[in-house]
């Protein structure tokens, strides 16, 4: 299986009309065209969401888990969506072990359900809700090198047809998202300082450089103006991490809400 980060968009903006209204057609366009990109059926999905924080990595074990509405303000339908994938609870326990194998401490939350980062892109691209999905939550310390290990300590599931997937946003300076209706929607020159950036990183051709690069990323150009707060971006650590030596590839790249923002796949 390869590994993918993917962006998951503005709260439950793929299912309500937005003003302008065609946003985010192209990304939605991009998710519904996911299954095609990986080319087969996963046995399950460990899905690394941006909302999702905790002292220690944690693993979702819930059987069957309802959906959290971290969104606040939107339609009232959107409060009604479904998604009754299954938990993996056997998954939970083999990812804990590989985890707590390479020394990375772990925890387990049994009630713990799906938050939009999950669900919201997952109803695009595997609307079936017939893939058993493990959650994982970040580290709240955000810090980049435990992530890369966390993936890398989870890369032999990929040969188990587990898919693994980061759920954030290459761009999260909600600010200038908010003022982009001001602008026109036209992205500011220093908006693609970081996604030119990322996009030279997480293609490097040499795993251990891209790596490298993305450990240290908030000293790339135009860093923290794309990131103040780096959890939306970090969920695309674990899935480096998991990529082993597969070089990543750049599947998406658009302009939303004035912002760049892009999708990688490795393998």
């Amino acid at each position: 299986m390869p590994t993918v980060y993917i962006p998951h968009g503005g709260g439950p903006c793929f299912f309500m009309d937005w003003d302008p209204p065609h946003e985010w057609d192209r990304m939605a366009a991009y998710l519904r065209n996911l299954r095609e990109d990986i080319g087969k059926t996963p046995a399950a999905i460990i899905l690394v969401s941006a909302h999702w924080e905790e002292k220690r990595i944690t693993v979702q074990s819930t059987p069957a888990p309802d959906l959290l509405f971290d969104y606040y303000g939107f339609p009232p339908h959107t409060y009604q969506l479904t998604y009754p994938a299954p938990g993996a609870p056997e998954l939970a326990a083999r990812i804990k072990m590989l985890l707590q194998s390479n020394g990375i401490d772990t925890a387990e939350d049994s009630s713990r359900d799906f938050d939009h980062g999950v669900f919201i892109p997952l109803l695009l691209s595997y609307p079936d809700a017939n893939i058993p999905i493990v959650q994982l939550s970040l580290r709240s310390d955000l810090d980049p090198a435990a992530h890369l290990a966390a993936g890398q300590a989870l890369a032999p599931l990929r040969d188990e047809n587990v898919l693994i997937i980061g759920s954030g946003m290459s761009f999260h300076n909600m600010r200038m998202l908010m003022s982009s209706r001001e602008r026109g929607g036209r992205p500011l020159p220093e908006m693609s300082l970081f996604d030119d950036w990322l996009r030279d990183a997480a293609t490097h051709p040499d795993p251990e450089v891209r790596n490298r690069l993305l450990a240290g990323w908030d000293a790339a150009p135009g860093a923290r103006f794309a990131h103040p707060r780096e959890e939306h971006l970090i969920p695309l650590h674990v899935v480096a991490g998991a990529a082993n030596t597969d070089q990543g590839r750049e599947t998406f790249r658009d302009i939303a809400m004035g912002a760049p923002i892009s999708a990688y796949q490795f393998g």
